[in-house]
């Protein structure tokens, strides 16, 4: 173990214990912004929410998102709010916040104190590799809320990024019968090459009648009402986009079309796996940042 360097780990679900463990595979961890102990945090030595550390520590990674209200870091599991203003204090000089999707607020309360903040959300690395829980448990939800197998169906994929691209490759392999629907003609290619069938958003609503299974990651209303109205009264949606989402919810509920808005699937189906990403990609940084110095 380097003890040499010092994390905090504060906040978040369980997706920062598992990130915490990680780290502390190899450096010194304290763990704060959960109610008890009871959670095994590995080599993570825990601390309450009053994070009174022996110690001021190197870096604090912080979780996702950072905070909720550009206040109180964000914690769920911790009955007590946890001021980001008191953060500062605990940092030696020249240390660094992580966080991921970091609101202005949250930086500026580093930035007033010369702190420099980092977030870990926007690497490359971490939104792949997040793409794959999100797709497991996106087929996870398809699977417990239809009435059939995913073999055989007419599944629609909206857009053709990091999540549709492995959510594909599942569902390829489940042998359903998959359709994106992308504006670039080069995700249209891709798609083709990857096995699926295409179509041009710009004449999806002809096309969207056909599809037993809708996933959409599109982060902007691609499922309107004159689409919704067409698909057919048994289809299921769901959507995997950030908010506000890319189906119109209200016209969904009045059409009696099943919806599930499946936000945060990383930290929900895969908490292990999404904290050692995490982990893993804060690593990557700090070898970025040696290389750089050097």
């Amino acid at each position: 173990m380097n003890k040499d360097i010092t994390f905090l780990v504060a906040g978040g679900d369980l997706r920062q214990v598992y990130t915490a463990k990680k780290l502390a595979e190899n450096y010194k961890v304290y763990a704060a912004g959960f109610d008890n102990n009871i959670i095994d945090f590995g080599n993570a030595i825990y601390t309450d929410y009053k994070m009174q550390l022996p110690e001021l520590v190197d870096y604090i990674v912080l979780p996702l998102p950072a905070s909720i209200n550009g206040v109180f870091i964000n914690a769920p599991f911790c009955r007590n709010n946890i001021p980001i203003s008191a953060l500062a204090p605990l940092l030696k000089n020249g240390g660094t916040v992580f966080g991921g999707k970091i609101d202005p607020s949250t930086m500026k309360i580093f930035s007033k104190c010369g702190i420099d903040t980092v977030d870990y959300f926007e690497r490359e690395e971490l939104n792949i590799l997040n793409a794959v829980p999100t797709a497991e448990g996106a087929v996870q939800i398809a699977m417990e809320e239809m009435a059939t197998t995913i073999y055989g169906q007419k599944v629609l994929v909206t857009g053709f990024g990091r999540i549709a691209k492995v959510l594909v490759k599942i569902l390829k392999g489940l042998g359903a019968d998959v359709t994106i629907t992308a504006r670039k003609y080069s995700d249209l290619s891709w798609a083709e090459i990857y096995g699926c069938k295409a179509v041009h958003t710009s004449v999806l609503d002809d096309a969207i009648s056909g599809y037993d299974l809708i996933f959409n990651t599109v982060p902007a209303v691609i499922l309107d009402e004159k689409r919704l109205e067409r698909i057919k009264s048994n289809t299921l949606v769901i959507d995997l986009a950030s908010k506000p989402g890319g189906v119109d919810f209200d016209t969904a509920g009045r059409l009696g079309v099943k919806v599930v808005w499946a936000l945060s699937l990383p930290g929900k189906v895969a908490p292990v796996t999404s904290g050692e990403i995490i982990a893993c990609t804060i690593l990557n940084i700090l070898k970025e940042r040696r290389y750089t110095d050097e």
